[in-house]
């Protein structure tokens, strides 16, 4: 017979190492994603806020940007990763105009930590994150 006595301690540390560390990394992972999905959902609701609410073309540019570059900043984005599209509905031209939808959509690409970049591995597990946001221009946008 073989003795046994404080084999089950050193098993119970062992699987839970092993269980605990992917469990760690899944964590810190959906926070990474979940933390961009937040900034670019803010990003694409409070550009198209700012868009919707200026006086002309010309201030709805500049609001548009300095709104972006606050939200990246805050949140911690690659400004090189994101991609903005404005649009407008029912006409795409002028964008934005009276009476028009304005649609903002910002996306990025979220790479999963401690992934490295050898072999282009860091883009190749990146997570796609997007958010639209729509707000209607005032009937007067413009005019006055």
């Amino acid at each position: 017979m073989r003795d046994d006595a404080g084999s089950s301690s050193l098993e119970f540390i062992a699987v839970g190492v092993i269980m605990l560390v992917p469990l760690l990394y899944l964590v810190i992972a959906v926070g990474s994603v979940q933390e961009q999905s937040l900034g670019v959902e803010a990003a694409a609701r409070q550009a198209a806020r700012a868009i919707a609410s200026a006086p002309d073309l010309s201030a709805a540019a500049g609001r548009e940007e300095r709104v972006l570059e606050g939200i990246v900043e805050e949140y911690g984005i690659d400004p090189g990763a994101v991609d903005v599209e404005v649009s407008c509905r029912p006409r795409p031209s002028p964008c934005p105009a009276a009476g028009t939808t304005v649609v903002v959509t910002v996306s990025t690409r979220v790479p999963l930590p401690l992934v490295p970049g050898v072999l282009g591995l860091d883009k190749a597990t990146s997570v796609p994150v997007e958010a639209v946001s729509v707000q209607k221009v005032s009937r007067r946008w413009g005019a006055g």
